[in-house]
């Protein structure tokens, strides 16, 4: 089952979403920055990170960014989730490598075929990824002999 980390410094937030998903995943939830990193750093990592951006200490800005940087993290996509709905914040999103932004509040129906299509793309590549691999590895085979 794949995993979704939500991450909110709200309860409310983090509980709404996850009662909304947790039906067809399985939810990990964050209430700071800091803890994100940990989780998304952990042998158990998400497949999919929903992030808030207003948040104390570390913002979702931050995270992305980190997270981006870290080769270890930085294929998990990541979904902005934030009640900020200026044109401005979406593009900064995005700009730090976030696959999608949703604003708040939410349409329920639209996030969960979001985090199905993002899900699904994500795996897709992974198999791409794994596949041009094996070709390389017969490549150099074939070379060889």
């Amino acid at each position: 089952m794949q995993k979704i980390l939500v991450v909110d410094d709200e309860p409310l937030n983090i509980n709404i979403l996850v009662e909304l998903l947790k039906p067809k995943y399985k939810m990990m939830a964050a209430k700071n920055g800091l803890q994100a990193l940990k989780a998304a750093r952990s042998s158990n990592k998400p497949d999919l990170i929903l992030l808030d951006i207003m948040m104390p200490e570390m913002d979702g800005y931050e995270v992305c960014a980190t997270l981006k940087a870290d080769e270890a993290t930085k294929d998990i996509p990541i979904m902005f989730v934030s009640a900020m709905n200026e044109d401005a914040n979406e593009t900064k999103g995005l700009e730090l490598g976030a696959v999608d932004y949703i604003t708040k509040p939410i349409s329920p129906t639209i996030l969960q075929s979001r985090v199905s299509t993002h899900l699904a793309l994500t795996k897709q590549a992974t198999e791409l990824r794994e596949a041009h691999a094996l070709i390389q590895q017969q490549q150099q085979r074939m070379k060889m002999s």
